[in-house]
């Protein structure tokens, strides 16, 4: 895989941030053959960089990112003081967003996990930046934002399957 470094300014937080130059080239059939698997961690996402931009005070509060591809809102929290964990089913994802962590001198547990399935951990905040990619995935996020913690961000990208989320999401506070 090739990578690429990036100055990428969140606020008055600047981050070098190392993602691959093609994740066009990270596609593989037999991970979609298995579980539609595409490689959507390896982009830095607009919804991404608005969720990060849009977060509240962290410092002192336990956050967890789902979904987290290059980590940048897990990142940034990181930056601001949180206790951060951050949750992607790629490896790739979780090998570079600890050694993104690792390059910017910020601490992040970051660990693989597939959010779709129930988890027993409590935070004070849980993000999520465009993870609605697919319709099956709608359940799972509202299951899980409710399970997880007692406030959610969630980054929208008006992908088509977000208008469901926010229906069954029922009342819904936007940044």
């Amino acid at each position: 895989m090739k990578l690429r470094d990036d100055d990428v300014t969140v606020g008055e937080t600047v981050l070098r941030l190392r993602r691959p130059v093609s994740p066009e080239s990270l596609l593989d059939e037999d991970a979609f053959a298995r579980d539609e698997f595409l490689p959507y961690w390896a982009e830095l996402w607009p919804a991404a960089l608005a969720l990060a931009g849009s977060l509240p005070e962290v410092a002192g509060l336990r956050v967890c990112e789902l979904g987290c591809g290059l980590g940048l809102p897990s990142l940034i929290a990181a930056a601001r003081g949180a206790d951060v964990t951050a949750t992607d089913w790629a490896p790739d994802a979780i090998a570079l967003l600890r050694e993104n962590a690792g390059r910017n001198a910020v601490e992040v547990r970051a660990e693989v996990r597939d959010w779709r399935e129930p988890w027993a951990a409590r935070f004070d905040l849980v993000l999520a930046a465009d993870v609605l990619y697919e319709q099956r995935n709608v359940e799972p996020l509202l299951a899980r934002l409710g399970e997880l913690a007692p406030t959610a961000l969630v980054g929208l990208a008006g992908r088509p399957y977000e208008a469901e989320f926010l229906r069954l999401a029922g009342e819904v506070e936007e940044v």
